[in-house]
Formats: C-alpha cells, sequence, structure tokens
C-alpha cells in the first residue's frame, strides 16, 4: 500500500481501521453518513480503491458511484429524514473544494430552510457571446478527441 493509501482517512474506513455508519456497500464502492453533515442523513459515496481524483478514477467505477448515488438520493426520500430535494455535490481538486483527496461523492438531503447556500461569483448568468462559447466548446472538443 502506497503511503498515500495508507494516510488516507477513506482507505481507513473501507479497510474497518475506523469507524463509520455504513449504508450501502458492494465490491466496489462504500457509502457511509458524513461525521460533519450538512443536513442529516447527509452520506457520502467513495471507491473502495483509493483514488484522489478523478483523473486516477476508473470510468466504471465512477459509473457506480453516481448508481449508488441516485438510489441512496431515492432511499433517502423514502426513509422518513427531512428530505424535500437532494444535492450531489462533488468536489475535485483543492480550489474545487475537496479536502480529502480520496474521490467522494457528497448525496445531501435538502429541505426548506435548512440554511445551504450555494453561491457564485459576480460574472455569474452573464451570457458570453456565442463565439467565445463555440471557442471554449472546441477546446473541450479537441481535449476529448486527444485522451
Amino acid at each position: 500500500m502506497k503511503q498515500e493509501e495508507q494516510d488516507c482517512i477513506f482507505c481507513k474506513i473501507v479497510a474497518g481501521e475506523l469507524p463509520s455508519s455504513r449504508v450501502f456497500e458492494d465490491n466496489q464502492v462504500l457509502a457511509f453518513l458524513d461525521i460533519r453533515p450538512i443536513t442529516p442523513g447527509h452520506t457520502l459515496v467513495i471507491p473502495k480503491q483509493h483514488a484522489p481524483n478523478l483523473a486516477k478514477l476508473d470510468p466504471g467505477i465512477g459509473g457506480e458511484i453516481f448508481k449508488v448515488g441516485m438510489k441512496i438520493a431515492s432511499a433517502l426520500r423514502r426513509s422518513g429524514l427531512r428530505c424535500e430535494g437532494v444535492n450531489l455535490w462533488l468536489a475535485d481538486g483543492k480550489v474545487a473544494g475537496q479536502d480529502v483527496f480520496h474521490v467522494h461523492l457528497h448525496i445531501i438531503p435538502r429541505f426548506s430552510g435548512d440554511g445551504l447556500r450555494i453561491r457564485a461569483g459576480p460574472d455569474y448568468g452573464k451570457m458570453p457571446p456565442r463565439d467565445e462559447l463555440e471557442k471554449q466548446a472546441d477546446s473541450i472538443t479537441q481535449a476529448l478527441k486527444s485522451s
């Protein structure tokens, strides 16, 4: 096991070295309650195999993470916990808000007045010119072709 994995809190949870309140587990993914929940029922879905970011995550496992996230979102609505809506949130990289460098998908139950706000910068909502959108689209398309 690499040092990065030995130091990873989520790898320790997968290995059973640290406690967790598990809600789902199979051969590829584990889902457990966040110990610092935004709202009751806030769940994390992680790959069992260490991946510090999306670039290092097997795409098939990424799909499994989202499938499990969707199942948990549905279960939250039926659970009896307060849940009028759900946010799925994944931060990839420090500047995106990732603080544990093991890929994890947050499933956050939402309800009116829960206090969670997502704020955007001052340019949010401003529509760029179509030619700028086309340049951005072309850059992304070219990057997809080269991978």
